[in-house]
């Protein structure tokens, strides 16, 4: 089977994309009230070191994916383990999102709809997707996230005539404290969430730097949440944490008389893009790993039996939408900590102590 190039244009918008995802629906450091934007700057500043390790990985071993690394670096048995470990981590958190999305259309759109019938919709244009690989992938979030940008600047023009910029004082009234708890969650949903890409960018073409497609889309993503964090703040105030879907909220309130209103049903399309793009990678990174662990020949040939898997999972996670929350918010960032910082640091130490020791050896396995 030939191997699968993406451009690094079409990875730096795939990782933003990802990035913006479910993030998009449910927002980040809501419980930092009007500091909510110094939380999300704070979380890209501690993601920075995490990329660096992610991108230092991924250049040790070019053309090389997560499941090949470990392998390489721990074995036949080890490898295995961190294998599944990971298989475990994109399947459950492309059901999380699969969640969110879910909980997003039956709260505010279709509470009349089974919630299963969005999220099935959902995971069947995503194995679709998965089926016909990384490249189209790629290509559909390169063309959608120009029409992202767009929307995203007009909605925020649209939304100056709402907003009362006295909203943001005074600045760190309540103190360091939950600007730093906030700005943790920012970093594990959903800056540190990009260890998913070590399975993704072994796809980059030859010679580009995953340094360049880390720093790059996980700034601009990061710019773009605070500005979206920014925008609720001055629409909501201190509201903001009493809302399951600030930025709906924000949107909703944005009306021109009656020539322009009901903007959060074409700001809908954000969503659903970002949520598709995120779900669609994390089905690609289960699958990939199943292969790589029962030597399957394709990984196309289980994206439906472990899509169909992923909305069971999503189904059965939470009992309702407070429970969404509260692991969103409250849980979620110490259960990711392992994925996303000790193992890839593990893999980082082990892999440069390695390259040092027979870095013959090493070139040649990883090309």
């Amino acid at each position: 089977m030939p191997k699968e190039e993406i451009t690094q244009k079409e990875a730096i918008c795939l990782l933003i994309n990802f990035i913006m995802g479910s993030t998009l629906i449910v927002g980040i450091g809501t419980n930092a009230k009007n500091d909510a934007w110094l939380a999300s700057l704070f979380g890209i500043l501690m993601a920075i070191p995490a990329i660096i390790i992610y991108s230092r990985i991924l250049q040790l071993f070019p053309g090389a994916n997560l499941y090949d690394i470990v392998n390489l670096l721990f074995g036949k048995y080890l490898g295995s383990v961190v294998t599944i470990l990971y298989i475990w981590y994109s399947f459950h958190l492309g059901a999380l999102v699969v969640r969110d999305f879910g909980e997003f259309l039956n709260t505010i759109t279709m509470p009349e709809t089974p919630m299963l019938v969005p999220m099935f919709s959902l995971i069947i244009i995503c194995i679709f997707a998965v089926r016909l690989g990384i490249e189209v992938i790629s290509r559909t979030s390169a063309y959608f996230f120009t029409i992202m940008l767009f929307i995203i600047i007009i909605v925020q023009l649209l939304s100056i005539s709402k907003m009362d910029f006295e909203y943001i004082f005074p600045i760190l009234y309540y103190g360091l404290s939950p600007i730093i708890k906030e700005g943790f969650s920012a970093f594990a949903f959903p800056f540190a969430e990009t260890v998913i890409f070590l399975g993704v960018l072994g796809s980059l073409q030859p010679k580009k730097s995953p340094y360049k497609v880390y720093f790059t889309g996980v700034l601009v993503a990061g710019i773009i949440l605070t500005f979206i964090v920014l925008r609720n703040i001055f629409v909501l105030g201190n509201q903001l944490s009493n809302f399951y879907f600030p930025s709906h909220v924000a949107i909703s309130r944005i009306h021109i008389g009656d020539f322009l209103q009901r903007m959060e049903v074409t700001v809908a399309f954000i969503f659903v893009v970002g949520v598709f793009i995120k779900v669609s990678l994390c089905l690609l990174l289960t699958c990939k790993g199943i292969a790589k662990l029962f030597h399957l020949n394709d990984y196309r040939s289980i994206t439906m039996q472990t899509g169909i898997l992923m909305v069971y999972l999503a189904y059965i996670l939470y009992d309702n939408i407070v429970d969404m929350h509260f692991w969103t918010f409250y849980v979620y960032k110490y259960y990711a900590f392992p994925f996303q910082v000790i193992l890839p640091l593990i893999i980082f130490i082990t892999a440069e102590f390695k390259k040092r020791k027979t870095p013959k050896e090493y070139n040649k396995s990883s090309v």
